[in-house]
């Protein structure tokens, strides 16, 4: 069982997370602590789906904004899976998966190819401007920063929901299933990368 621990350390924040591939701690809410409620609780769902243990810690100095702890955050969650994927023999590397709640229906997929990109579907849904004190984009916002750190693509499909709280469970439950399979070890993937065109390197003169 491996841990990883990434900082993340700027003039307005420090942000770390220690992932630890132990089986989900009875305590496991415990570890994840931000100045944010349900920021909180959707990091619990994605542990809770995915499998295993995140633990955060936020340092902040003069800038207590939701949009900075949301970001940074997600780059420091996403830099940490990454690094256990590029580490890990015979990580997936890619997984999909769907999380639902009552009405609300979503799914995820994620590739680790060292491409960030994200895509976010509603579909048609509308979703609230504001959950639980909390604005939907600083939410979309701490995605966008898990992509940045991870260097992943991503595609979030919102197929059904119509209540705030339940629309973001289903994408983060979606979020953690689809992290627990490209988690995942096999021994047929070792030896191999996430995409076909195996480990980047890059030459840069000048």
């Amino acid at each position: 069982m491996r841990t990883i621990k990434a900082v993340r350390k700027t003039t307005e924040s420090v942000m770390g997370i220690i992932l630890d591939f132990s089986p989900l701690a009875p305590n496991y809410r415990e570890k994840i602590c931000t100045p944010i409620p349900f920021l909180n609780h959707m990091i619990e769902h994605i542990a809770y789906r995915a499998g295993f243990n995140i633990k955060t810690t936020t340092e902040l100095t003069d800038f207590t904004l939701t949009h900075l702890i949301t970001e940074d955050l997600g780059m420091a969650l996403g830099k940490a899976v990454k690094e256990y994927i590029d580490t890990t023999d015979g990580a997936m590397g890619f997984g999909d998966a769907v999380g639902m709640i009552d009405e609300a229906r979503a799914s995820a997929a994620i590739s680790f190819e060292s491409r960030a990109y994200i895509d976010i579907d509603y579909h048609g849904n509308t979703i609230p401007a504001e959950t639980e004190g909390m604005l939907s984009e600083d939410l979309e916002t701490f995605l966008e920063g898990f992509v940045q750190g991870a260097m992943c693509t991503l595609h979030i499909d919102l197929y059904k929901g119509h209540n705030g709280h339940h629309i973001w469970e289903a994408i983060c439950r979606a979020l953690g299933s689809a992290l627990n399979r490209a988690t995942a070890v096999s021994e047929e993937r070792k030896g191999k990368t996430s995409g076909v065109a195996g480990k980047i390197e890059w030459t840069i003169e000048g």
